[in-house]
């Protein structure tokens, strides 16, 4: 199972967490979050992470051509897209090596529909809270929604995800329940992680 810690920001807070080696770290590349990061800060950063965890760039609508041109030499492996990207747009980022994670706001009217088109060229989906800014809302969906899902594409659990739900998780079923991605509710403020408490998460998780 996957354990990803979305949002992160601060090269001096990226490193202590990634030291606890979640499997997954995502970086905002949209301007409007306050979890943007300042790309040219990742290199000399990533220089010193563990290889063996996964770095995520997260874009909301932005063209294939831009979003390649932002990450060159940055060493992504893959690219989670957070808007109403095209498949032509991600078979453009394929094609330059990229992994892809597609992202779909959950509400009670959320068309399932949807997530067919995008199957076969993601590696995951995840699925989060409906919200205007397109994540970090800190809050959480029905999971009882999924139920509805019947594609084939492992998915991460996300939205609003604490510490108190454990419980729930551990308890989660789904076929193509894959991991979970975690952000504000281990936050001191936006893009700053609490070390701590997300070491805690990472050890009840794999327990």
């Amino acid at each position: 199972m996957i354990l990803k810690v979305c949002g992160m920001k601060y090269p001096d807070n990226i490193l202590p967490l990634a030291e606890e080696k979640p499997d997954m770290m995502g970086f905002i590349f949209y301007p409007k979050s306050k979890r943007y990061v300042d790309k040219k800060d990742l290199k000399k950063t990533f220089l010193k992470c563990d290889k063996n965890i996964d770095k995520v760039a997260v874009f909301v609508n932005e063209p294939a051509k831009f979003i390649a041109s932002e990450l060159e030499g940055l060493n992504f492996k893959y690219i989670q897209l957070h808007g109403k990207e095209t498949v032509d747009e991600i078979i453009k980022l394929k094609k330059c090596g990229y992994k892809i994670i597609k992202a779909f706001p959950m509400s009670n009217d959320f068309d399932w529909s949807l997530t067919k088109e995008y199957e076969q060229y993601c590696e995951y989906f995840v699925f989060d809270t409906s919200t205007p800014k397109h994540g970090g809302s800190g809050l959480q969906f029905d999971w009882n929604l999924l139920k509805n899902y019947t594609d084939q594409t492992p998915f991460l659990l996300s939205g609003g995800i604490s510490i108190q739900d454990m419980e729930r998780i551990k308890i989660f079923q789904h076929p193509q329940f894959s991991g979970i991605d975690i952000n504000s509710k281990f936050e001191i403020e936006p893009g700053l992680k609490n070390i701590d408490l997300v070491k805690r998460m990472i050890k009840e998780f794999r327990k």
